[in-house]
């Protein structure tokens, strides 16, 4: 058999460490797309990801698979995409180009190539049957996902950036590749054309939040995550909202991906399911929030709140079962378990509780069978799952879109990770979009689930006002 070689040619951290500087160039290009650490102060904020000009495109839009724009009748989209990923996965072998004559720090890089983007949390429906109520009026693919040989992966542990490159690269003809810019006239700045209007009222809200603890006093759930969605027009270029963004917001799951017809601004605090090349399994889930106080002692006062709160560990505890429950499904008996309950993380607009459930797939499973069983996140549907879905399907008045879903990699060399797509938000045809939501539990109270919505986007909403 031939070998599928992976060359990795390193490049002066001084000149490419700076992800934004280089992703820049070509920020406006279809498909290109930037996993980043955000520089957040985060054990997660270690590498990023930048890709562009794939070979294949795989979508998925009301069901349906397309590649490379055309459908594949009857194809189910995590297995269609596994078997875009295989071929490059087979007889794998790596070369190294350092510019020193020690040995390369590689074998923690991420992604070598491979399938990168992102799945809509609507991709649940190719998953579970759900009713149809919600209207559907964001015109993105429910997931699109590119196939990429190339890759630039930064690391800012060992301040080394390395080009993930095919066996007949040079030096030179992956410094031309990363450093051509996009041949396309683009604005530079970002300004809103309208307010930010809500798809709900608060009176809206607070009827639909009754209608939710109705529901849970009947025993339909356990818990429900619901949102509101925030809409604006605007002008000018999605990346340079991103930037600004992320210049307030030091997320260490953040990422843009521009599309054909839109694009994805996501300053995400959630790992959702990360697979080590040894098949170990890690997912993170957020659940309790308290926002950042204005002075320390207020700060301090917020954060043991939210330690202390009986009501918010219990929402923590439901969830982190749920996705126990859900990676047992894939995983080896007896090796998932929970290292981790009620960790404080602390981000520029909210402190959050976070546990973590860890696993070791069964041989028998791929990280794309692991992704289909687990997905959507458990922490931002309710429980138990398929009902909490149902529910918010009946009541929030519009499809989630990339909210609630995931951006995330399958590597060829086995690794994969992703985050869930809250503080996420999307551009298409002149409009923006942000949502904010929350689990809802029956000693739940509307005015607080209210107010926590707007905690959740105070270091989003009102920086898009600012023209920039």
């Amino acid at each position: 058999m031939s070998s599928n070689t992976i060359k990795l040619i390193e490049l002066p951290y001084a000149k490419w460490g700076k992800a934004l500087e280089v992703f820049s160039r070509f920020a406006n290009e279809p498909y290109a797309m930037l996993f980043d650490s955000a520089n957040s102060n985060h054990p997660d904020s270690r590498f990023d990801i930048l890709v562009r000009k794939p070979y294949q495109v795989i979508e998925s839009r009301n069901g349906v698979t397309f590649v490379d724009g055309k459908s594949i009748a009857q194809a189910e989209f995590f297995e269609t995409l596994e078997s875009l990923v295989h071929p490059l996965s087979e007889n794998l072998s790596l070369e190294n180009e350092s510019l020193e004559s020690t040995s390369m720090e590689n074998s923690d890089l991420p992604f070598l190539g491979g399938a990168l983007g992102y799945i809509g949390y609507d991709m649940g429906r190719t998953i579970e049957r759900l009713p149809t109520k919600a209207k559907h009026d964001i015109n993105l693919p429910d997931a699109c996902f590119g196939i990429y040989q190339r890759a630039l992966v930064l690391d800012h542990k060992h301040q080394k950036v390395f080009a993930v490159s095919p066996k007949q690269s040079t030096r030179d003809s992956e410094i031309e590749f990363w450093q051509t810019p996009y041949q396309q006239e683009s604005s530079d700045s970002f300004q809103l054309t309208s307010a930010w209007q809500s798809n709900m009222t608060q009176p809206e809200y607070e009827k639909q939040f009754e209608q939710i603890i109705e529901y849970l006093k009947a025993g339909d759930a356990y818990q429900i995550n619901f949102a509101q969605r925030f809409q604006a027009s605007f002008q000018g270029s999605s990346w340079s909202a991103y930037c600004h963004l992320r210049s307030h917001n030091k997320a260490p799951f953040s990422g843009y991906i521009q599309l054909n017809d839109g694009a994805v601004l996501s300053l995400s605090p959630e790992r959702f399911v990360k697979v080590t090349d040894n098949k170990h399994v890690q997912t993170r889930p957020i659940k309790g929030t308290r926002p950042r106080g204005s002075s320390e002692k207020q700060d301090q006062a917020e954060a043991q709140a939210l330690l202390a709160s009986e009501k918010d560990r219990a929402e923590n505890l439901m969830i982190a079962d749920l996705l126990r429950n859900d990676m047992s499904r894939v995983c080896m008996p007896g090796t998932v378990h929970v290292p981790e309950l009620f960790k404080l993380e602390s981000f520029p607009a909210v402190h959050h509780l976070v546990s973590t459930v860890v696993g070791e797939l069964n041989p028998n499973y791929s990280a794309f069978d692991l992704m289909r069983a687990m997905f959507p996140g458990g922490s931002i549907t309710g429980a138990p799952k398929v009902r909490a879905m149902e529910i918010i399907e009946e009541l929030e008045p519009h499809r989630r879109s990339v909210y609630c879903g995931s951006l995330a990699y399958f590597s060829r060399h086995g690794r994969a990770d992703s985050s869930i797509t809250i503080r996420t938000l999307c551009t298409t045809e002149g409009h923006i979009y942000c949502w904010a939501g929350g689990g809802i539990v029956i000693d739940s109270t509307a005015e607080i689930e209210y107010r926590e919505t707007f905690d959740k986007v105070a270091k989003i909403l009102p920086l898009m006002e600012q023209p920039h």
